[in-house]
């Protein structure tokens, strides 16, 4: 990856602009012209680094989702992921280490439709499912910064980057008609041209200026977790990845959780319920880094830190990934 191309990637992750022609205030920024932007995030998204340019929402804010399992014998399990990744309601799938070996994620407009989906799922694949919607969650966000290696020293307050000013969202926001509209046309991403609000915004039913006003807005309620390129870890050399399972006293989750939720290796921590007596976990965290033997070390320092020696737990590194894109929200048909 040429310097350009990591500034490109690294420092507009989030704060995306929000003004009519952001690829251009973008070009500014680094010195180059407004199609060479274009030709680095198209020629990058097509090589998988770049998942897409866009919004990525608070999770239960916006519909209803749930990270969710099934067990599935060895020889059948390629079978069973393209028949769970073939629901669009499903944004990612991955094998995991574990007899619970498929995990993937399922967003849907409500309750009542995600039930459905999950009902179908289990319904088509022939196995039951471990259903672990979220309860709490103590840091989300699947930034990575490519210019400093991860490390196992906490110290650095993330819990979300919230931005100064911004609000804590409510716990379900119910858009009215055209804000709806706005959400379906850009959950799978910005439109790489040169006024994309104005061609979102036209989608919607509102002008340029209302719908950069409407995004504005939704960042500041803490809708919208952050604008920007959403990148895939994998190609960006984060080649290992571990869900780590904790069995935490319920009366202690809050502070070990947000313990954890202080490491730049932790992308993600979140509390889910128990389902005895097949599932005994009430603590998820995704710790990525460059290789297995570096999460492997990461995890030590984190038990070490946050005094987790004697609490059981399990490592569930990704062998496989299935399906990976943004959650759709609505069935509205979105920009490509």
């Amino acid at each position: 990856m040429t310097e350009l191309e990591q500034h490109l990637l690294n420092d507009y992750q989030r704060d995306f602009p929000l003004v009519p022609a952001p690829f251009a205030q973008i070009a500014a920024d680094l010195g180059v012209a407004e199609n060479q932007v274009f030709e680095m995030l198209a020629r990058l998204r097509q090589e998988g680094s770049v998942s897409r340019v866009g919004a990525v929402f608070r999770p239960h804010t916006i519909g209803a989702s749930t990270l969710a399992a099934i067990a599935v014998p060895a020889d059948m399990l390629a079978e069973v992921a393209q028949q769970v990744s073939a629901f669009p309601e499903v944004n990612h799938n991955y094998e995991r280490e574990h007899r619970y070996n498929l995990w993937f994620v399922v967003t849907a407009p409500g309750s009542e439709q995600l039930n459905e989906v999950l009902r179908r799922i289990e319904q088509e694949t022939g196995y039951p499912l471990l259903v672990l919607p979220m309860i709490e969650d103590f840091h989300i966000d699947l930034g990575f910064d490519l210019k400093r290696k991860v490390s196992g020293v906490p110290g650095r307050v993330r819990g979300g980057h919230r931005r100064q000013g911004e609000s804590e969202p409510a716990v379900v926001y119910q858009p009215h008609a055209a804000e709806a509209e706005l959400i379906a046309a850009i959950q799978n991403g910005i439109p790489l041209v040169s006024r994309p609000y104005a061609e979102l915004g036209a989608l919607a039913g509102m002008t340029e200026a209302e719908a950069i006003a409407c995004l504005n807005q939704l960042t500041v309620q803490g809708i919208i977790r952050r604008m920007g390129v959403v990148v895939r870890h994998h190609e960006l050399g984060y080649r290992a990845n571990a869900m780590v399972v904790w069995d935490v006293p319920d009366t202690e989750v809050g502070e070990v959780g947000r313990c954890l939720g202080q490491f730049d290796c932790v992308t993600l921590c979140y509390r889910r319920p128990r389902r005895l007596p097949a599932w005994r976990y009430n603590l998820f965290s995704m710790i990525h880094g460059r290789d297995r033997d570096e999460v492997l070390g990461l995890i030590e320092q984190l038990r070490v830190t946050c005094n987790l020696e004697n609490i059981a737990y399990e490592v569930l590194f990704s062998r496989r990934r299935f399906k990976q894109c943004g959650a759709r929200y609505t069935a509205a048909a979105a920009v490509a």
